[in-house]
C-alpha cells in the first residue's frame, strides 16, 4: 500500500490571489498529518505563485513527516534547497507561462546541468528524485544519473477517460514502477490523481508513495483539509 504526501501548494495559490496572510499552507500542512499524511509536498517556483521562501523554512520546523521538495535547476532555487535541506528533492521540468508542470524530465538531451544539481543535492545528503513519464528508457536514465527515487508522471492515466487508454497506461505505469524497484530506486507517482482513480494506481504494489495535492485541496474547500485527507487515505487504504 502507498503512503500519501500531500501537495499544499494550492493552499498558497489561494492566499498569493489576494496577497493577502490566509490561507496558511503550513497549517493546511499540520492538518493533513493528522488526516494520515505521511508527508508534505511544496514545488518552490521561481516565479513565486504559490509557496514562498519563508513557507519553506517554516515547513521544514514545523512537519512533523517528511518534506519534499519539488524544484526546477535554477541557481537561486537550488541554494535555498541545500540550505534548508528537504528529506527529498523532487527534479521536476518547470516552464515560465505553464500552468501545472507539463510532462516528465526529458532525460534524452544534454543532461550536464541535471548531473550538476543531483551532484550538489546529493552531496548535502538529500537524495534526489526525477519526475519522469512512465517509459523503460526514462527509468534506465535515471538509473544511470545516480537518482534514489523516480517519480512516474500520472498525468496521461489521470486525463484518460476510454477503457482502453486506461488499462493501456496502467501498464505502461506498472512496467516502470517494476523496472525502477528491479534496478534499485525508490518509486514515487503523481500528477493529477483524484478520488475517482487513485484506487487503481495503488494496486502497483512497486509504488511506495503517491503525490496528490489540487483534488484533495479542492475537496478540503467544501469538507477540510483533515477531513479531505482522511477521504483519500480510505481510498488508498481500500
Amino acid at each position: 500500500m502507498p503512503s500519501l504526501s500531500v501537495n499544499v501548494d494550492h493552499i498558497a495559490t489561494l492566499r498569493e490571489a489576494r496577497k493577502a496572510k490566509e490561507p496558511d499552507p503550513v497549517a493546511a500542512a499540520i492538518l493533513a498529518e493528522l488526516g494520515g499524511a505521511k508527508g508534505i509536498t511544496v514545488h518552490l517556483r521561481e516565479d513565486r505563485r504559490h509557496i514562498q521562501e519563508r513557507d519553506l523554512k517554516i515547513l521544514r520546523s514545523t512537519i512533523k513527516t517528511k518534506l519534499d521538495l519539488e524544484m526546477g535547476m535554477n541557481e537561486e532555487i537550488l541554494k535555498i534547497a541545500l540550505t534548508i535541506k528537504p528529506d527529498l528533492a523532487t527534479l521536476v521540468p518547470e516552464r515560465s507561462g505553464e500552468i501545472t508542470t507539463e510532462g516528465g524530465l526529458d532525460l534524452s538531451k544534454d543532461n550536464s546541468r541535471l548531473k550538476e544539481v543531483m551532484s550538489l543535492l546529493r552531496e548535502a545528503k538529500i537524495p534526489v528524485s526525477l519526475f519522469i513519464n512512465p517509459t523503460p528508457d526514462s527509468v534506465k536514465k535515471a538509473h544511470k544519473l545516480g537518482a534514489d527515487f523516480v517519480e512516474l508522471n500520472t498525468g496521461i492515466y489521470a486525463e484518460s477517460n476510454e477503457p482502453l487508454k486506461i488499462a493501456t497506461e496502467l501498464e505502461r505505469l506498472a512496467g516502470a514502477a517494476a523496472l525502477a524497484k528491479k534496478l534499485g530506486l525508490g518509486v514515487n507517482a503523481g500528477h493529477g490523481l483524484n478520488y475517482q482513480n487513485v484506487e487503481k494506481i495503488c494496486l502497483i504494489k512497486e509504488i511506495d508513495e503517491l503525490s496528490i495535492g489540487h483534488s484533495i485541496i479542492s475537496r478540503a474547500c467544501l469538507v477540510g483539509m483533515e477531513q479531505a485527507v482522511r477521504e483519500m487515505v480510505r481510498l488508498i487504504e481500500r
